[in-house]
């Protein structure tokens, strides 16, 4: 079976791997056939690694995977042969303190598709064909497609920060990168019923994507640095931002333009950055991070399956999986792309 594999930075290969054993009692094999392209999948591809992960062996990459369930095991009930499933990469481990009190996304023994976190790696789902756990196997709804059931793990993400958020019906939000994360924050915002959504990025091709998206207004801050500054006056303006960039610019500028008793949601991975904490804590800002998901995996499947959150405008191009370098290129170039898939 083809696997897309990296072995170090830019030391991508499209490669035969072993198949899977058969199915155990409570799980599922499933023929993969697409995959998005994560921020992660290109920190492996271009670093090896992020921060301190690192590759120590050759690892199949992706987590962003729709397919069809090829076989089931003896005790599977929630799916069957011939149904689309959409897969979420996160296996907890259902006894550690944290899965015990209810927080299976903070999992001591977490087991996530295409990690290098643990070793040996936790190898990831860019191949032919996955065996998973019964529990990761969502069925889609009739008549879904699987280029938008690949959507479902990074609109979870963003499902997740939401809630990170508190309520937002009627809120005045800011997202702060618009790159994928922060284009489905925009639209999970407006799901929710935020009033406004301002967003910015260093880039104009992703906002031109973020106002075909509902963003009332998209800002480029490299044209104009100054403008986020009329949101300032009079201690701000936005009762709830969505940091997606990771960069410590985007989260001063964020404490800046959020109003007394704001939400700041850091969504977006970097490195250390300095934090205006004197601003931070006149304002009674409440800064709040937020990591992976769980349940809302399920609720991403549920609101694309309806037509509820419509991620089409995100998708640039499908890419057939031989030309994965190309794909990989493609989706680290900010001009040209915002989502690109795999098809296997």
């Amino acid at each position: 079976m083809k696997a897309v594999i990296i072995h170090g930075p830019h030391d991508l290969r499209v490669e035969e791997a072993a198949p899977p054993a058969a199915p155990g009692p409570r799980q599922v094999a499933v023929r993969i056939r697409a995959g998005g392209i994560c921020g992660s999948d290109l920190h492996y591809y271009h670093h090896g690694g992020f921060g301190t992960v690192r590759l120590r062996e050759p690892m199949v990459l992706g987590h962003e995977v729709a397919g069809e369930v090829l076989e089931t095991g003896r005790d599977v009930t929630t799916v069957k042969p011939g149904d689309r499933v959409a897969v979420s990469p996160s296996l907890p481990c259902g006894a550690c303190r944290y899965c015990l009190e209810g927080k299976p996304n903070h999992c001591l023994d977490m087991r996530f598709y295409g990690s290098a976190m643990r070793f040996p790696h936790v190898q990831g789902a860019f191949r032919e064909v996955l065996v998973c756990e019964e529990a990761q196997a969502v069925a889609l709804p009739p008549g879904m497609d699987l280029a938008r059931a690949a959507f479902a793990e990074p609109l979870a993400v963003c499902l997740h920060a939401a809630r990170q958020a508190g309520p937002l019906m009627g809120s005045r939000v800011l997202v702060t990168g618009t790159g994928p994360i922060g284009a489905l924050a925009i639209l999970v915002a407006r799901h929710a019923g935020a009033r406004e959504v301002v967003c910015t990025d260093l880039s104009p091709a992703p906002l031109v994507i973020a106002r075909r998206l509902g963003a009332d207004a998209a800002l480029d801050l490299r044209a104009d640095p100054a403008a986020l500054d009329r949101y300032g006056a009079d201690k701000g303006y936005f009762d709830v931002v969505f940091e997606a960039s990771g960069a410590g610019a985007a989260l001063a500028g964020a404490i800046a333009a959020a109003r007394p008793g704001a939400t700041i949601v850091q969504l977006g991975l970097g490195g250390e950055v300095p934090l205006p904490v004197n601003a931070l804590v006149a304002k009674e800002i409440t800064l709040r991070g937020t990591f992976r998901f769980h349940e809302e995996f399920r609720w991403a499947v549920e609101a694309l399956g309806a037509g509820r959150i419509d991620v089409a405008p995100l998708l640039t191009e499908v890419v057939p999986v031989a030309e994965a370098r190309r794909a990989f290129d493609l989706a680290g170039d900010r001009a040209r792309a915002m989502k690109v898939q795999l098809a296997f």
